[in-house]
């Protein structure tokens, strides 16, 4: 830790300057319960043509930052990479980079092994004797198996980057060969958790399907290897100035939602996910890439997904330029590598870049086994996150991306009483390490695009009662919900919370196993969890949630089929199918529906009168609808995020079914 500087101090203790905006109210809910924080949440790449892989010096700097996974052999290089003679045919291998002198480092930093088997040159023996030799032979207890990266660039959708030897390159090839590869592996040893590859909702190639394939390559693969493996991965690095980058962390909730959705669609099971790679277009060496990096890791882990690594530890230099007044080296590496393009030399070898430190804070702030609650802020430039910790203790993390404004933070808790002070971390634009310091727990002036951190105790006693289970939707309506769970303990009572973001309402109470919430709006995502009290008043919470959502009306006189023809990434052609199941004519018809996200568009329509307000999208058509007739209208839909499909869609006023 390092003193903290003195604009720092002034900036978070003297009452703000006129340059600071307005108030913005930060509210932390800590009974809306989200993810706990995996002891592998805090992930990094290393690579084999890295030669400080797995050094005293880089392991020291992971460890100093918290980092508690290291994925190896490093990304397309693990689809040329044999393990037994430590090779890359077609590529570099650096000196002292071999299997072992990474786990060397890796237990020197406290960290567990991500590892990717080699599936575009490799085979399911070669990937089950690495286990043998790791974990039976050395006794390494590697956990965590990825089978192959990124092996959807294989060509099979036009755009080839990684390696792969097999005649067929679809995704139902990889998917069967995942199979084999899970077997061969876990006949080895069965504890261990096998990964597969897919793509990330709303990043190319999602939702293609090519030529000859039954669907595209999250339903080809999730329904054939998905009941057989254990973790989905997923690849993430948004493109854009720095504006444009910093808001795509609201994309996160949708990407991580779908790809659940699809497990739960496909594979017939919940899928945890990890993502494997995740680094950022601009800035990626000064405040810009920490302020997104702090932000997406606690928005990823906050949304179920168990590890995030960076890419990488060392890259190399690109294109410099200056970012917010700092020289950026355009490299994707934590640490410099220490060479020099021209007359530009980058800081001395392993020198931090601001991402590294955005680690650091992210893993000081989201401790294994902490809890993330809501939290939100009334600005959009000011991300606010939230954990309960282990300790009773409460931290919250925020991220001001507004480059020129400092931001006067009023900070408001439910379910939660702080003590009045706090312990203060920060970083800021162009500081070379994390700051500490006291300060207040219900207000803060937080410096232009800075990272901050409160560290918050009770004012009372943390003991309660066991913390409650995640509830169980055994049967969903358009209309009702019966949740179950474990009787709880003698003298405990469950209450029933709603929460969206850090709103929310108590639905009800029970000493029994089950209860059922009635008057639910149909076609609607919905957030519970449990707050367990005993007999003493006191509580426990943070359980983790249960989101479901509503179905449609099992009758209505309309309803509707949405049914996408054709799909080339951010694009696509769908028709929408409009039947009057009613007894009675329509003389002209308006549909409507709303879509969740703003980067969802209808580029053009025919067969009816297309108008899209914000995420308001009318149909609408003078013709007349006979009973028991079908209209057809067809659209051609942009997007620039996930693609979420519509769940309500009203016709005439009246809510309809879905088809």
């Amino acid at each position: 830790m390092l003193s903290l500087p003195a604009a720092l101090v002034v900036a978070l203790l003297v009452p703000p300057a006129s340059s600071a905006e307005t108030d913005v109210t930060v509210t932390v809910n800590a009974r809306a319960g989200l993810a706990a924080v995996d002891p592998t949440a805090v992930g990094v790449n290393h690579a084999i043509w890295d030669a400080q892989l797995g050094t005293d010096a880089v392991a020291d700097l992971l460890k100093d930052a918290g980092v508690g996974a290291m994925r190896y052999p490093g990304g397309s290089y693990s689809d040329i990479y044999h393990w037994r003679d430590h090779t890359a045919p077609g590529g570099y291998v650096a000196p002292n980079t071999s299997f072992d002198h990474f786990m060397a480092g890796v237990r020197r930093a406290g960290a567990q092994p991500v590892i990717t088997a080699n599936y575009g040159t490799g085979t399911p023996e070669e990937a089950a004797e690495w286990v043998r030799y790791a974990n039976v032979e050395k006794g390494y207890g590697v956990q965590y198996w990825e089978i192959g990266n990124e092996n959807y660039g294989n060509g099979h959708y036009g755009s080839g980057w990684e390696a792969d030897n097999h005649p067929d390159k679809s995704p139902n090839q990889y998917a069967r060969l995942v199979v084999e590869y899970a077997s061969a592996m876990k006949a080895v040893d069965p504890s261990i958790k096998v990964g597969a590859v897919l793509t990330s909702p709303g990043e190319w190639p999602d939702g293609i399907t090519a030529a000859g394939d039954a669907g595209s390559w999250n339903q080809v693969v999730l329904s054939i290897a998905g009941p057989v493996v254990d973790f989905g991965i997923l690849h993430w690095y948004p493109g854009g100035s720095g504006a444009e980058v910093l808001t795509k962390t609201d994309r996160v909730a949708d990407m991580v939602r779908l790809a659940r959705e699809q497990a739960r669609r496909f594979a017939g099971k919940e899928l945890p996910m990890a993502m494997t790679e995740v680094n950022t277009s601009y800035g990626r060496n000064t405040q810009p890439g920490a302020l997104f990096a702090a932000d997406a890791y606690a928005t990823l882990l906050a949304n179920g997904v168990f590890n995030v690594d960076w890419w990488n530890v060392h890259n190399g230099m690109g294109t410099v330029s200056t970012v917010a007044g700092h020289t950026d080296y355009d490299d994707f590496g934590l640490l410099s590598s220490g060479n020099c393009s021209g007359e530009v030399c980058q800081p001395a070898l392993n020198t931090p870049f601001a991402p590294y430190h955005a680690l650091a804070m992210v893993s000081r702030f989201a401790r294994p086994g902490d809890r993330f609650v809501a939290a939100s802020s009334t600005d959009p430039l000011l991300r606010a996150h939230a954990t309960r910790r282990t300790d009773g203790g409460l931290a919250v993390m925020l991220v001001n991306q507004d480059p020129d404004n400092a931001k006067t933070v009023s900070l408001r808790y439910a379910g939660y009483a702080p003590a009045a002070d706090a312990r203060v971390l920060s970083f800021g634009n162009g500081d070379a390490g994390i700051a500490t310091t006291s300060g207040s727990a219900s207000a803060a002036t937080l410096p232009p695009y800075s990272i901050t951190t409160l560290v918050l105790r009770p004012t009372g006693s943390t003991a309660g009662p066991a913390t409650p289970p995640r509830p169980v939707a055994d049967a969903v309506t358009a209309t009702t919900a019966t949740l179950s769970w474990p009787t709880p303990p003698a003298g405990v009572k469950y209450e029933v919370h709603r929460h969206a973001g850090t709103a929310g309402e108590q639905w009800g109470e029970t000493t029994g196993s089950s209860f059922t919430v009635a008057n639910l709006k149909p076609g609607t995502d919905y957030t519970v969890n449990l707050v367990a009290r005993d007999g003493a008043g006191r509580v426990s919470w943070a359980s983790e949630p249960l989101a479901f959502t509503t179905g449609t009306p099992t009758t209505s006189t309309c309803a509707v089929a949405f049914r996408e023809t054709t799909n080339w990434g951010n694009g696509y052609v769908a028709n929408v199918e409009i039947a009057n199941t009613g007894t009675q004519p329509l003389d002209g018809w308006q549909l409507t529906w709303t879509w969740p996200t703003s980067w969802q568009q209808v580029s053009s329509g025919w067969n009816a009168d297309w108008t899209q307000t914000g995420g308001d999208v009318r149909v609408s058509s003078t013709s007349r609808l006979a009973p028991g007739a079908t209209a057809t209208a067809g659209f051609v839909g942009a997007y620039q995020g996930p693609n979420v499909l519509p769940t309500r869609y009203t016709l005439n006023g009246t809510l309809c079914t879905t088809r």
